[in-house]
């Protein structure tokens, strides 16, 4: 009877009723125009010729700047055409894919592994070390990964002492080390609260299916294959459209505090040489249609990875 009620009811009523979370929720709306979608108004630089942070985005002289060439996309297409531009997608996409590969999947299996602690003390603490290092910022962290690998560092020490290498390595010297160094160092400072998410959902399955696979002789590997990985498969898979997106995100905090001249052959990725042209040769045009190159690319790779994902295990973000 309650539900009839209520779908009968007008929606000026359920707005009544719901006030107080409506305005919760439009908070947030608020929040995501100011904040998201009127910025987007800026991306109108990336087809100027050349504009000056001096100048107002709202200003009539701005507005009667000169348009780019080539039909306003003459920034997009010396990019495209620049020297660097192999090396830079190279390095973009290798650590990214690597992540992806490598990173994502870890989180998982840890929460899976964590979920068969029986030991609650043991548990916690686990969690507790592995969530710590999430809270420390690049800028730290950057410091002492500087430290460590440098020819007095902490892992020369221990490889000199097992006898592994002979002689002292400055690592964060040589570009063949840094999509190593970064791919285990976000691990490092990630894989604990990346798998918050994944205990969270793990935490909401019903505890009746494992009491039944109990009963009939399923051990605890066999419980984790056939009914926790498939009971968290939706959120895996969001996760998951959520990472291809990202691809082209190569956590600039990151590569910045381990960035110097002497890796940048592997270290020079989109988001460290947008920072550079228009940080640094004020180019700011230039560097906003870089943004919005990358923008509309992590668009197509999110639309691709919902498709697929939606056709495969029928979910999807939209």
């Amino acid at each position: 009877m309650n539900v009839c009620k209520l779908s009968k009811k007008t929606f000026w009523e359920r707005l009544k009723e719901e006030r107080y979370l409506q305005a919760m929720a439009l908070c947030g709306v608020i929040w995501m125009l100011i904040f998201c979608y009127v910025p987007m108004y800026g991306l109108i630089i990336a087809f100027k010729k050349n504009y000056r942070i001096t100048e107002s985005l709202f200003s009539l002289k701005f507005l009667q700047s000169a348009w780019a060439g080539n039909g306003g996309f003459q920034h997009f297409i010396a990019f495209l055409k620049d020297p660097e531009f192999t090396s830079i997608l190279t390095n973009t996409l290798g650590i990214s894919i690597l992540k992806l590969v490598i990173s994502f999947p870890l989180p998982i299996i840890f929460a899976l592994l964590l979920n068969e602690v029986r030991n609650q003390k043991f548990k916690k603490a686990i969690q507790t070390i592995s969530y710590l290092p999430h809270f420390l910022s690049w800028v730290v962290l950057g410091g002492i990964l500087t430290t460590w690998l440098s020819e007095s560092g902490f892992f020369n020490e221990l490889l000199l002492n097992l006898h592994i290498i002979e002689a002292p390595i400055t690592f964060l010297a040589y570009p063949k080390y840094f999509w190593g160094i970064v791919i285990t160092s976000d691990i490092w400072k990630e894989l604990g609260w990346s798998a918050i998410i994944y205990l969270a959902a793990i935490a909401g399955i019903d505890q009746e299916m494992y009491e039944a696979a109990k009963v009939d002789g399923a051990s605890r590997f066999r419980m984790m294959f056939s009914i926790t990985v498939p009971c968290i498969k939706s959120t895996i898979a969001i996760l998951f459209i959520l990472a291809v997106g990202g691809l082209l995100n190569s956590n600039f905090d990151q590569i910045l505090v381990l960035w110097n001249p002497l890796n940048a052959p592997r270290s020079n990725v989109i988001d460290i040489y947008t920072y550079n042209v228009a940080m640094r040769s004020m180019r700011f045009s230039y560097a906003a249609a870089i943004g919005l190159f990358k923008s509309v690319f992590a668009f197509i790779l999110l639309f691709i990875a919902n498709s697929v994902t939606k056709k495969i295990n029928d979910v999807s973000l939209f």
